[in-house]
């Protein structure tokens, strides 16, 4: 966007939105994008052909596409996309109407709150290039470059939305209930790490934080409302100082707060109602115990700049005639590691594209790395990538290889450490949700802690777990970062997936990297197709929450042309 081109948020909300559509289906179908031209895109059900501009084609799959049109000239919005893509995936079947409309309307949703986080960011730009931890939370503002609705947040008003969503740098106090002590479960110690912000209560009674959205919403669940009406819990009202949501929207940070708090919320995000489940509360305690009892120390010592978040303690009140059930007001407390001041972030937000400031947080680093140290700036990605993966992938691989645990490290579970200079100089994983441990390589795990997974329900076999990560590691996490370098013009995209293929290899014992530089296809989590079938990512086992296609391996091509 030149100098003189006026700032249009509804103009660039429709291209991002459009824009995501084309590279799911493309990605899900394996339609072929040529460079330069046009992509034609022939539906069958509605006897019809989208026509796209390629601005860029990319081999990891981050395309930028121009004016998308039918044969006729007339231009195609996102919503009509929505529909024609929803009703071509029925494979010639007559479409679920329900799925249609569903897509629909999170597509339109989505564009809507895009193009509000577009304006209100313009009006109220932040430093050109900040890293913190929570700049980099709030830089979300465009969404996942590969999800079909990545800002649909369908259910909140907009005045919600200005006090709940990090693109918006919202903030809020909590809201508080009394819980009686008979009906409280948790472990950790969470009632004494929450003493310091939690209001009084009465004798007997434990206090139970809770978004404040949340807190609406369950009220009218029946189990919550019998315990209300019994005495056995208070509605307190919201107290006390403000919380910032973070990049997931329902984990919450404070500079000052030792802990940060993950909520339930019971509200579609991408393809999940973001709701605690009681597994994922013990999964993360008990990974905590893990690493206390010598699991941390060996990470520390192999890989001293990288560490894992802990979710050491959680609460939540329990329903009565349903011992085990979610209430809804479950709570995760996780550490706080970060000081205001440092230079961490996560990743997702680092590549974020920004066109509310004008460039990415990703490009504003490299090219004052390149412009202090003199080198081309395709040169200094280059350097910055190796870097990255020494530090924020190597000890992922490693501790998969070495003890059979699993990090679900996409980009937003992956936060990297920047020296003053810029360049990545450690990291860290978070999320309770994702942790996988090999069915057949607990036995090293549980000489640190017996029985460790039965709690946590996943354990799981070798090839769930080499899928999962070929897809958060491999696709997500270091494609996605090469094609936000490609795609932003930092860099040529080949030549870095010919270097992280070099930085693969010393792991190809592990079958998982065999896949990733070796084969020709990889497997591909479909965020549209998932989408459509209406999957909840939370829920069912961990085999089969989301849709997953083949796609043509990026890592393989890029060795053969490099």
């Amino acid at each position: 966007m030149s100098a003189t081109t006026a700032f249009d948020p509804e103009r660039i909300a429709e291209s991002a939105t459009v824009n995501a559509l084309l590279r799911c289906w493309v990605r899900e179908t394996g339609a072929h994008v040529p460079e330069p031209g046009q992509l034609q895109l022939p539906l069958k059900t509605a006897d019809t052909t989208i026509c796209a501009e390629v601005q860029h084609r990319s081999a990891t799959g981050h395309h930028r596409f121009g004016e998308v049109s039918f044969p006729s000239g007339a231009a195609v919005n996102a919503v009509t996309l929505a529909s024609l893509i929803a009703s071509e995936a029925a494979g010639g079947g007559a479409p679920d109407p329900a799925g249609v409309v569903d897509l629909v309307g999170r597509v339109a949703d989505s564009q809507h709150r895009t193009a509000t986080h577009l304006r209100e960011r313009r009006a109220s730009p932040e430093a050109d290039g900040a890293v913190s931890f929570l700049a980099a939370e709030q830089a979300l503002v465009l969404g996942h470059p590969l999800h079909p609705t990545p800002k649909s947040r369908i259910g909140w008003t907009d005045r919600e939305a200005a006090a709940y969503s990090p693109e918006l740098r919202g903030s809020f106090q909590l809201h508080w209930f009394a819980a009686d002590r008979s009906v409280i479960s948790g472990e950790g110690g969470a009632e004494a790490l929450l003493a310091e912000f939690a209001p009084a209560v009465p004798d007997g009674m434990v206090a139970v934080p809770a978004h404040p959205w949340q807190a609406r919403e369950v009220r009218e669940r029946p189990g919550v409302r019998q315990l209300v009406d019994a005495g056995l819990v208070q509605d307190l009202g919201t107290s006390g100082a403000h919380w910032y949501p973070t990049a997931s929207i329902r984990t919450l940070y404070r500079p000052d707060a030792p802990v940060m708090l993950k909520f339930s919320l019971g509200l579609p995000i991408t393809n999940s109602k973001r709701e605690n489940l009681r597994k994922e509360l013990l999964r993360g305690a008990e990974i905590d115990r893990l690493l206390e009892a010598g699991l941390g120390g060996e990470i520390a010592a192999a890989h001293p700049n990288f560490s894992v978040v802990r979710d050491p303690a959680w609460l939540t009140v329990d329903l009565p005639d349903a011992p085990g059930a979610e209430s809804g007001l479950e709570v995760v407390l996780r550490d706080n590691p970060f000081d205001p001041d440092q230079r961490v972030a996560c990743v997702a937000g680092l590549v974020a594209e920004r066109p509310d400031a004008g460039r990415s947080t990703l490009e504003a680093v490299i090219t004052d790395l390149a412009e202090h140290s003199g080198e081309p700036v395709a040169q200094v990605a280059e350097q910055w990538c190796a870097r990255y993966f020494d530090e924020l992938i190597a000890p992922v691989l490693w501790l998969y290889r070495e003890h059979g645990l699993g990090l679900e490290a996409h980009q937003q579970n992956t936060l990297i450490s920047l020296d003053a200079e810029g360049w990545p100089c450690g990291g860290w994983y978070r999320d309770n949700q994702g942790y996988y441990i090999s069915e057949a390589r607990v036995a090293a795990l549980e000489e640190f802690l017996p029985g460790v997974g039965v709690a946590g329900d996943n354990r799981v076999a070798d090839a769930v777990i080499d899928e999962r990560l070929g897809y958060y590691i491999g696709i997500n996490n270091l494609l996605g970062l090469v094609g936000a370098f490609g795609s932003q013009g930092l860099a040529d995209e080949r030549r870095l997936l010919a270097l992280l293929a070099e930085r693969l290899r010393p792991f190809s014992d592990l079958a998982l990297v065999r896949t990733l530089v070796e084969e020709k296809t990889l497997r591909c989590k479909a965020n549209l197709l998932t989408r459509l079938d209406g999957l909840d990512e939370l829920v069912g086992p961990l085999e089969t929450q989301s849709v997953y296609v083949d796609l043509t391996n990026p890592f393989a091509e890029g060795e053969s042309t490099a």
